[in-house]
């Protein structure tokens, strides 16, 4: 059995954590564990329309009521934005996008959601921009990477070991730079894996398509080892109706059940049951029966 430096718990704070994010969260705990990883607590804070500092804060306040530990990160929200933030980090995303940049494989668009959604029934990029030759310095532009959803792209999978895969249709031409100038989320996920050293990324299913759009990325990057990185993608954690979770201040997110007076025992009971397991389950230890 291979062991790993590195793995990581990558919350958004884009809402409040729910049953999904904290199940992600303890495979990444199990398989660093079996393994033999350290475990890095990494926030993706750029979003600023999105991310608040109350949804930084019940990052912490989840892990600590839960007991779910890591080994390298910030220890609370002051640590964060002083040592942590992806702010700290700009001069890396800038370089990787000037690669980009020289390497001809960008181009600018200034294609609106609206106009993508009436150009296709699932708001997929056609490649409208990919032909107009508009300047990348043009304001009001996000930069794409041309890729093609028809290529294949080579990862390796934790127990399947190397397979292949094709972009899905929602990345074709996927952004690497905002319209307001920011790196988007498949530049800053590689670059910060990159920058801390993560060789074992645990998501789930729905993030498949974003390892393929970040393995083919790294490949046009600066040489590095991103490409060589072990993938585990496991299932998604759906309701009592068969609903994937999505962030709320509802009754899946885990700051509403403890402020109702659940404790992380029937946290862990709740996610195990969603699972359709027959034994119920009380503590992070016990779900290493089921990784």
């Amino acid at each position: 059995m291979k062991n790993f430096k590195l793995t990581r718990y990558a919350p958004t704070p884009s809402g409040f954590l729910h049953l999904g994010n904290v199940y992600s969260f303890i495979m990444t705990y199990h398989l660093a564990k079996k393994h033999q990883a350290k475990i890095l607590l990494r926030i993706d804070d750029l979003d600023k329309e999105r991310v608040k500092n109350r949804y930084i804060q019940d990052i912490f306040d989840t892990l600590d009521f839960l007991e779910l530990p890591y080994d390298i990160g910030p220890k609370n929200l002051k640590d964060f934005t002083a040592n942590f933030s992806q702010n700290k980090r700009m001069a890396q995303y800038s370089k990787s996008l000037n690669v980009l940049k020289k390497s001809q494989l960008l181009f600018a668009c200034d294609c609106s959601r609206n106009k993508m959604e009436k150009m296709h029934p699932k708001g997929y990029y056609t490649g409208f921009c990919r032909n107009k030759k508009l300047s990348l310095e043009q304001k009001e532009t996000s930069w794409r990477l041309k890729a093609d959803m028809h290529q294949d792209i080579s990862i390796k999978d934790l127990n399947e070991g190397h397979i292949v895969g094709k972009l899905p249709g929602i990345l074709t031409d996927f952004i690497v730079r905002r319209k307001d100038g920011l790196p988007a989320y498949q530049l800053t996920s590689v670059v910060d894996d990159l920058h801390f050293g993560v060789d074992l990324v645990v998501r789930g299913k729905d993030l498949f398509g974003s390892t393929l759009a970040q393995v083919f990325l790294s490949e046009h990057l600066d040489p590095n080892t991103f490409a060589q990185n072990t993938f585990y993608h496991h299932y998604l954690l759906q309701d009592p109706n068969n609903q994937k979770l999505s962030k709320s201040a509802g009754a899946s997110s885990i700051q509403f059940m403890r402020k109702s007076g659940k404790k992380k025992e029937d946290i862990y009971r709740m996610i195990g049951e969603w699972l359709g397991v027959k034994e119920p389950i009380k503590s992070l230890e016990e779900f290493g029966r089921y990784v």
